[in-house]
């Protein structure tokens, strides 16, 4: 069985690890990496797509990241209870075109008890920004 440390029940500590873990994942860009850390059968809302799956998830990061050049992703623990994780999060890329965005939103992770993420719900709103307004270089 896949198993992904920390496990639930999370403490402060925990939770800070699995937010940090996911922060890293994420920064690499990798949809094959990243699409590891979610059950097979794990269920996605981000912004107004629903979807359910690994293989969804890996699709819908490939299609992210084409679109989403140089991301760079911050996460702050927000509240965590038992198996579940609330997150907020900043990060930053441009388009194609050459502009910039910060896109800022919140995120609810539920765990299976091997440690993989089984659900998330992601709120997340777009601002344009200019190059000498980033935060993450």
């Amino acid at each position: 069985m896949e198993q992904r440390p920390p496990f639930p029940p999370f403490t402060a500590e925990t939770a800070r690890q699995k937010v940090q873990a996911a922060e890293d994942a994420w920064n690499t860009r990798d949809p094959d990496r990243v699409c590891l850390g979610y059950t097979e059968d794990s269920v996605w809302r981000n912004r107004a797509e629903f979807f359910t799956g690994r293989q969804a998830i890996r699709e819908f990061l490939v299609r992210k990241w084409r679109k989403e050049i140089d991301y760079r992703l911050r996460k702050n623990l927000w509240c965590f209870h038992d198996n579940r994780i609330a997150v907020t999060f900043e990060y930053e890329w441009h388009d194609d075109g050459g502009y910039w965005f910060r896109s800022c939103g919140n995120e609810m992770w539920e765990f299976a008890p091997n440690g993989l993420m089984q659900r998330r719900e992601a709120s997340i709103n777009d601002v344009p920004i200019q190059d000498g307004e980033r935060k993450f270089r």
